[in-house]
């Protein structure tokens, strides 16, 4: 009930449909009780005349009185269709000659014309006809029977409404679901976007009432794209306006430690370009992720994953090599992907990059291809510490560092691997490279 009660409440489409079928529901009674009445009252009718041409034609048949007078006779084959025939004078009569049938003691004196008679505590129609020489002739009918084959003959009648009523009330069901389905295809259609789209809404097969509510969401959708811009923009301006300074303190800082200074002085320079180094990373990240979110989606180029992996190898070589790690790719499959090439190899490369800055000297990571029935599997795993199942969620949000990595980064490289991946179709997953020690990290993509 309380299901009914909230699609009465805020369900369009269900109240609509409520009260068309509620409307056709009563329509259809008063039409099927007119239909009825006047199918009766036709019947009737129709018994009537059968009784005003049996009483004429048994009017012009030329009988001989002397075998008629006082005889009652019933015609027809069966119950219902009996109609009884007595013939008497003006000074005679009829008297019943059959021994199973009853005659009706109709008045001498009754006029011409059909009454409603009762004898014998049953009612009947009787049609009172003078033919002839005075013969007078009485054709009855009980109205029992009258009354049930005008019954049947008017629930005949009804029948086609019985059963089309709830063919039409499916109908109009169907039909008011399918004028509803632009708007459920609307719905799904923003459902199923993703965060960075943000292009208008299709107003093609939308209802007129509904289109005034989808321009207000264009323009809202407008006014969200035009705000992300200005701010994916403010970054970019931020971030190329603070790389000219932190470039003068690097190259400064060279210069300083050119000139001999105390040891400590020395250590206190180290940290300060290790900060500047560190800031100029950041940098670099935030113009690849303000890049990332700006650009056009572009499926067109086709991408092997195995020259993928081999470039951000050759990249990350030294990286790697300072810290005795064993890293490579496990297999010789190669797969084509359709996506843009840069996009793929900064995704990648970030991965990768994190998996060696997190994998102590002397670890191991393995890069791998997986090919599917449906899709393709792009794994990077490492013998680091791993992520915390609690941590996974948030790993991927701007500038967030598991606590106590004590590692050096800009907690950006996860995030434009979110963001790529996103952007792509593709579906990140986190797990431990060994589940049993609860150690290592499995990155995996899974491209659809």
């Amino acid at each position: 009930m309380d299901g009914f009660a909230f699609q009465l409440k805020h369900s369009v489409r269900f109240r609509i449909s409520l009260w068309l079928g509620v409307a056709i529901f009563g329509v259809a009674i008063v039409a099927g009780i007119s239909a009825f009445a006047a199918a009766f009252d036709e019947a009737h009718e129709l018994q009537d005349e059968v009784l005003r041409q049996v009483a004429t034609l048994l009017g012009q048949t030329n009988v001989p009185l002397g075998h008629t007078t006082g005889a009652l006779h019933s015609t027809g084959g069966g119950e219902e269709s009996r109609v009884i025939v007595q013939y008497f004078t003006n000074d005679h009569p009829g008297g019943a000659r059959d021994g199973n049938t009853q005659s009706l003691d109709i008045p001498l004196n009754i006029a011409d014309g059909i009454h409603t008679m009762s004898f014998g505590g049953e009612s009947f129609r009787v049609l009172i006809h003078t033919a002839a020489a005075g013969r007078r002739v009485a054709v009855a009918q009980e109205t029992g029977l009258r009354d049930e084959i005008a019954a049947r003959s008017a629930f005949r009648t009804v029948t086609p409404f019985l059963v089309l009523l709830p063919i039409l009330l499916i109908i109009v069901a169907r039909l008011v679901k399918r004028m509803f389905s632009p708007i459920a295809s609307l719905a799904a259609d923003v459902d199923a976007r993703k965060d960075q789209d943000l292009h208008p809404l299709s107003q093609d097969d939308i209802p007129v009432e509904v289109r005034p509510f989808v321009i207000a969401i264009n323009k809202l959708l407008a006014r969200v794209r035009q705000s992300m811009e200005t701010q994916q923009r403010f970054i970019a301006d931020a971030a190329h306006e603070l790389r000219s300074p932190l470039t003068a303190f690097s190259l400064q800082a060279e210069r300083l430690a050119q000139i001999p200074m105390s040891p400590r002085a020395s250590e206190r320079l180290a940290d300060l370009r290790r900060g500047i180094e560190r800031g100029r990373s950041q940098l670099d990240q935030l113009l690849t992720l303000a890049r990332i979110q700006s650009a056009p989606m572009d499926t067109s180029s086709s991408v092997s994953m195995l020259q993928v992996y081999r470039r951000v190898l050759e990249d990350l070589w030294p990286l790697a090599e300072a810290k005795r790690i064993d890293i490579g790719i496990e297999s010789d499959d190669d797969v084509q992907i359709s996506a843009n090439e840069i996009e793929v190899q900064t995704l990648v490369k970030n991965l990768v990059d994190n998996a060696i800055r997190y994998t102590p000297v002397g670890g191991r990571v393995d890069l791998s291809v997986i090919i599917q029935q449906k899709h393709v599997r792009l794994t990077i795993k490492d013998s680091g510490p791993g992520i915390a199942p609690a941590e996974r969620t948030r790993v991927f949000d701007p500038f967030y560092r598991v606590l106590g990595s004590n590692q050096e980064g800009s907690g950006l490289g996860l995030c434009i691997v979110k963001t790529i991946a996103d952007r792509l179709g593709w579906h990140l997953g986190l797990t431990y490279s060994d589940e049993p020690a609860r150690s290592g990290l499995c990155v995996t993509v899974t491209v659809e």
